[in-house]
């Protein structure tokens, strides 16, 4: 008989992995996952071998990269090791850089970003995008650091983590209802595959993300492996616990099951409230997720029943700070962050957004009300009326009234003179910068967001007393 082998906890005195793979360095380090480059020994091809901390982070991120993963614009997952009472270990391919350092570098020369490059880069998150919401999954954590981009230009949705999958055949993530199947664009017939061995991205064809992944899966094998990996979220149901911190720098890591439906074969007992900062094994969200300069306003005001356009108001955040070279909204704190977008788009009302004062923080925290907005156009200066029009599609109160991406990748913007460049044409930084490598984010964090307080240097407020509790009104 087979002798289990002894449990480690280094990456690299892991048998199964340093068999495998040369550990190379360590090139991003945070408080929930490590990320090392490394080479595979039997080809040489250079890979990312993140080591998560987290063990539902790891699922999620598992789950949504296999079905993911003949887009072009995801990272791919070649393989995973992951044993009782030890991290998992994803193997990724490895991508240099990423889209913040692209605009960090573009500041550094004139013109900025060329509107050709502009389209390309944008063209590539949507089809991303596009691919994650197609498959009902809401990736919850966009930003610059978390597209990665390949030295010949391809750039990548990465970092899954926070990733949640809404619905599936015949729920209604949000009703918790059953609806008939033939309205339900959930992925019934998706089967993901066992991870032995994923072909690399380039002996992939580019077809585009609309492509569905060929079922050459043993569902045997993969049954036996929703046992194990059900037997180990069992085993470790009774682990440490971390509560989640949020300092500003980084993504509001959310934890809980791997999807939201009740038959998950993987979800166990364990569960977190979503008031703690994670999303419980019922189903229901949390609004801590994301990272505070992209996160949209019902998350702000603690929404924990969103949907898949929590992505497209980042997306918009993330589009804006393409074409001016500054984030959109760099708030220092959540209260902040909610002051900055409201200074542009004007007071949140039941007018712009019905239904806006259900939100959970709607009449706890309030604002002066703001006679004349700043106004998107005004954030973005010398860009043309189409360019403003794609950010106020996204950027935009109302969930309900944001583009997807599918309905983007059909604007008229990308047909237009002058016209995308080719992936080759983009340019690409050779490396990131230095201050970036103490978080590992897609693999490095974004920067930038302040102080972890919701009351540091943002002025003065008011508290007044209500039948309910209390609301703190802002001026």
């Amino acid at each position: 008989m087979e002798q289990p082998l002894p449990k480690s906890w280094s990456i690299h005195t892991r048998p199964e992995i340093i068999a495998k793979y040369q550990i190379l360095e360590r090139v991003g380090s945070g408080a929930y996952s490590d990320v090392y480059r490394a080479r595979r020994l039997s080809d040489d091809l250079i890979v990312a071998l993140k080591e998560v901390h987290d063990y539902q982070s790891a699922f999620r991120e598992i789950e949504a990269l296999q079905m993911l993963r003949n887009c072009p614009n995801v990272v791919v997952l070649h393989e995973y090791f992951w044993r009782e009472d030890e991290d998992a270990v994803l193997v990724l391919e490895f991508l240099r850089t990423d889209l913040s350092a692209v605009i960090r570098d573009a500041k550094k020369k004139e013109g900025g970003v060329r509107v050709g490059e502009v389209k390309r880069w944008m063209l590539q998150i949507l089809c991303g995008v596009d691919a994650c919401h197609r498959n009902m999954i809401v990736h919850r954590d966009l930003k610059p650091g978390n597209l990665l981009v390949s030295d010949d230009g391809v750039l990548k949705l990465a970092d899954f983590g926070q990733a949640r999958i809404l619905m599936e055949s015949g729920f209604d993530g949000d009703n918790n209802q059953q609806v008939p199947v033939e309205q339900n664009i959930g992925y019934q017939e998706y089967v993901p595959p066992p991870l032995v061995t994923v072909p690399d991205a380039h002996s992939l064809p580019n077809q585009g993300c609309n492509n569905q992944a060929e079922e050459v899966t043993n569902r045997e094998e993969y049954l036996r492996q929703l046992v194990e990996l059900k037997a180990k979220r069992h085993a470790m149901d009774e682990a440490d616990k971390e509560t989640n911190t949020n300092d500003g720098y980084s993504s509001c890591l959310a934890t809980g099951t791997i999807s939201d439906i009740d038959d998950d074969p993987l979800k166990s007992s364990y569960s977190y409230e979503a008031e703690e900062g994670g999303d419980d094994r019922t189903g229901a969200l949390t609004s801590c997720v994301g990272t505070r300069w992209f996160r949209a306003p019902e998350l702000l005001y603690g929404s924990i029943n969103y949907g898949l356009e929590v992505d497209l108001w980042s997306l918009g955040c993330i589009f804006s700070e393409l074409l001016t070279l500054e984030p959109l909204f760099p708030g220092v704190s959540d209260i902040d962050q909610l002051g900055r977008i409201i200074n542009v788009l004007g007071n949140l009302t039941e007018e712009v957004w019905p239904s806006c004062s259900k939100l959970p923080d709607y009449r706890t925290i309030s604002f002066a009300k703001i006679e004349n907005p700043v106004s998107l156009e005004a954030c973005l200066p010398n860009r043309s009326p189409d360019e403003i029009s794609i950010v106020k599609r996204l950027v935009c109160y109302n969930p309900a009234n944001r583009a997807t991406a599918m309905e983007l990748l059909n604007d008229k913007y990308f047909n237009e003179e002058p016209l995308p460049l080719p992936v080759s044409e983009l340019h690409v930084p050779l490396t990131k910068n230095d201050h970036d490598e103490d978080s590992p984010g897609g693999w490095n964090d974004y920067d930038g967001m302040g102080s972890d307080s919701d009351f540091d240097d943002f002025g003065p407020f008011n508290v007044k007393t209500t039948s309910s509790g209390f609301s703190i009104q802002f001026s």
